[in-house]
């Protein structure tokens, strides 16, 4: 399919333009005009770069990608990284708050699938959008049993810290590095709080404000969302998709 025709959809069912985000979202290199095939990746690495053009991809998307904050001057490994793209024609898309907070593709709500929550709500808002979610268990869950459900789905050791009820009833729940938002979790009145990685700074907040925290690596849960929008992609387009694992073991 074209990718004018792609990325148009993209933007308007990611909601590109509705987020304030440090992350250049959308369309950041401009490659092929012809997209048969999209390499789903949680970074824009070199290395993924290299694992999706020997897969023949004529598109990347990413969560974490290339351009944040302000202008970025074109040197070291950021020249390089745009020199391969553009050596290889190679489209490269970036959407990072739109697909933590997406409620069918996201990172957060598919989380939350996957524990199979109920009553799954926004959690943590940015503006009036939510961020994260939060809902509940249909059966209250051992803390320990809930930490080897995730480790067993997700691939990762999960770390605990168990200052909250155990069993478990209810969870909020945001992808990657938001070990701060325990407090937040802690107001909302939830037993515990899912994320990526913890923050020394932070270590105390789940036994001071009662709610365990659960970490779950900062790669690992956002694997998450770039899968299901590739499975979006095969089933509305009929595209070829393939995601690249390259953990980052953090």
């Amino acid at each position: 399919m074209r990718r004018t025709e792609l990325v148009a959809w993209l933007d308007e069912y990611l909601d590109i333009a509705g987020f304030d985000d440090a992350s250049l979202n959308g369309l950041q290199v401009e490659g092929a005009q012809e997209v048969r095939k999209v390499v789903v990746a949680v970074d824009a690495s070199y290395n993924t770069f290299e694992s999706a053009v020997t897969r023949g991809a004529d598109m990347i998307i990413v969560h974490h990608g290339l351009f944040w904050g302000d202008e970025q001057p074109v040197v070291g490994p950021l020249r390089e990284r745009l020199a391969y793209l553009l050596e290889h024609d190679v489209n490269l898309y970036a959407a990072h708050l739109p697909l933590d907070a997406h409620q069918e593709v996201g990172n957060n709500w598919g989380l939350a699938n996957i524990l199979g929550l109920v009553d799954v709500k926004g959690f943590r808002y940015l503006g009036s959008r939510p961020l994260g979610c939060q809902g509940r268990f249909p059966e209250p869950i051992g803390l320990h049993a809930l930490a080897e459900s995730i480790e067993k789905a997700l691939g990762e050791q999960v770390m605990v810290h168990a200052g909250g009820p155990d069993p478990v009833s209810t969870i909020g729940i945001i992808s990657g590095g938001a070990a701060r938002e325990v407090a937040a979790a802690s107001a909302a009145g939830l037993d515990a709080f899912l994320t990526g990685e913890p923050k020394h700074d932070t270590f105390y907040e789940s036994f001071e404000r009662r709610v365990s925290s659960l970490f779950a690596g900062h790669y690992m849960t956002e694997t998450v969302g770039v899968k299901l929008l590739a499975e979006k992609l095969e089933a509305v387009f009929g595209l070829e998709t393939e995601f690249v694992m390259l953990p980052t073991g953090l």
